[in-house]
């Protein structure tokens, strides 16, 4: 059935999902950074965040016909926030990716689905392949579950373990690019 999709972050050329979304023949309409209100809320019968850099307003997510999914490269409650790739690494914490509902908080609403990533060959990658690799995961979890995930046929968990978060402007400034070995970055990683 052709749902009215509202795309909020990643463009055409950063993810494969709103090719995808359109081959099943559904209306997808791409905001990268734009604000939402609540006119372009309404329309739509589904919200997908991936990648959106704006703060969606509490205000807001009460206008949506069904809740606002997130699709987020961290293994929840790990790495809420900013940079979870980076800080998976730094912290040591569980890698993979979480696809929720939008609640009030940051990255803390309800859990449709989340997989485990494990890298291999860990000293040899760098930031940026493994971010490729994490949201390779992500659109192919999403693409699998594509039928629940529409529908809004699923099961949610709630995680009431507080896990880690990150601000922008916690991300150390001695890191000057994602191409950086992780390994090498991480023998000389002090905070």
């Amino acid at each position: 059935m052709k749902k009215k999709i509202i795309f909020l972050g990643y463009s055409l050329t950063q993810t494969n999902l709103i090719k995808f979304l359109r081959s099943k023949k559904n209306i997808v309409r791409i905001y990268r950074n734009r604000n939402l209100n609540r006119k372009i809320i309404e329309k739509a019968d589904l919200i997908i965040s991936f990648g959106y850099r704006k703060i969606i307003k509490s205000s807001h997510l009460k206008f949506p016909k069904r809740p606002i999914i997130n699709l987020h490269i961290s293994y929840l409650p790990y790495n809420r926030g900013s940079h979870p790739n980076f800080w998976s690494f730094v912290e040591k914490t569980i890698k993979g990716v979480t696809i929720h509902e939008i609640d009030s908080k940051i990255d803390n609403g309800p859990i449709i689905l989340r997989k485990k990533v494990i890298f291999k060959n860990k000293k040899d990658l760098t930031f940026t392949e493994t971010h490729k690799i994490l949201i390779k995961t992500i659109e192919k979890l999403f693409i699998q579950n594509y039928d629940q995930i529409i529908s809004g046929n699923y099961s949610r968990k709630k995680i009431n373990f507080k896990g880690t978060f990150h601000k922008a402007s916690q991300l150390p400034k001695n890191i000057k690019s994602w191409n950086v070995k992780i390994f090498d970055y991480l023998k000389n990683y002090t905070r």
